[in-house]
């Protein structure tokens, strides 16, 4: 029995070491892009925060300047902290609509209803137009507006105690269709999560008794809470790359400015990692779940009844590995 356990505990060792050469090898070229177009990139960013960069007749000039440029960023320049402002607000109302609306239609979605393929194309299709061109000439000609809400009771009374955060509630309103168009991605995610959970467990909880909202808040939130945190993740930083994101244009244009050059732009662009940052360790925070393991007792009866299981589940191993 020794020598068949060691064995099969070898083929087994063997097989993994085998899948994980063949794993790094398919890779390996995202890894070299990574290291060299993102990686990089990234350093070189934050080395030259801390500069001022100005073009020499033989190159580029840098002076180290310590931290004037992040100082100049937070303190002087009022226009980056005022989109900085908008941006953390556009973070906070539009991640959570985003994802409980994806989250909404993926179960509608994953209904057995007719014509439920030609649905899921239809929402995302806006993924495939989503281009900034595009987006810049649909939000020009206010094909993304819908109704004016600023006469609405709600934004008359948030208008009271922030006008920031009204703004920003009137600009989720406003651009209402642009959330929809953003759960194009969230929506397939939400919707493979959904289709992984075992029917079974919605069949034991209908036979206890258990009501469709209850077994939505026990089990299937529970088990999609993992694909909520990727969908939450994914965007918060798809937000920061489109047109609804003020900083993106400001650092943009900040490259080309003569009175900050690519110093202050690399403060901006790393003052804006780290907000991002704070709102990708805010959804850890709230959406990752841990396994928390519990001390069951068993009786006897279960005990013995648990190692007959066992001994059985290891006994057909071993007829296993005796075939191969």
């Amino acid at each position: 029995m020794s020598v068949k356990s060691d064995r099969k505990l070898m083929k087994q060792l063997q097989r993994g070491n085998n899948q994980s050469l063949v794993a790094y090898l398919f890779l390996l070229p995202w890894l070299i892009g990574l290291v060299l177009f993102t990686v990089g990139p990234f350093l070189v960013t934050f080395y030259l925060s801390f500069n001022i960069v100005d073009e020499g007749g033989l190159g580029y000039v840098l002076t180290n300047v310590g931290f004037e440029n992040y100082v100049k960023a937070l303190l002087e320049n009022i226009a980056f902290r005022e989109n900085l402002i908008s941006f953390v607000l556009v973070e906070i109302t539009y991640v959570p609509a985003i994802v409980i609306f994806s989250f909404i239609l993926a179960i509608l979605l994953n209904r057995k209803i007719k014509f439920r393929s030609g649905f899921r194309t239809i929402f995302f299709l806006p993924v495939i137009v989503l281009s900034s061109t595009v987006m810049e000439q649909l939000m020009s000609a206010g094909g993304t507006r819908l109704s004016d809400f600023r006469d609405n009771i709600i934004f008359k009374t948030t208008m009271q105690y922030s006008i920031q955060f009204s703004r920003a509630l009137l600009s989720l309103f406003d651009n209402f269709t642009m959330v929809l168009w953003f759960t194009g991605i969230p929506i397939i995610l939400f919707i493979n999560g959904l289709q992984k959970i075992n029917s079974q467990l919605y069949e034991a909880a209908k036979i206890d008794g258990a009501t469709t909202w209850q077994t939505l808040w026990k089990i299937t939130v529970p088990i999609i809470k993992p694909t909520a945190l990727i969908v939450a993740i994914f965007t918060i930083v798809q937000i920061g790359m489109y047109n609804i994101n003020p900083l993106y244009y400001q650092i943009r244009d900040s490259i080309y400015n003569p009175a900050g050059g690519l110093g202050i732009a690399s403060a901006f662009s790393w003052i804006y990692t780290i907000v991002v940052l704070i709102f990708v360790a805010a959804a850890l925070l709230l959406l990752n779940s841990r396994d928390k393991s519990k001390e069951i007792k068993l009786t006897s009866i279960q005990r013995r009844a648990f190692e007959q299981l066992k001994a059985r589940r290891d006994a057909t191993l071993e007829e296993v590995t005796d075939v191969e």
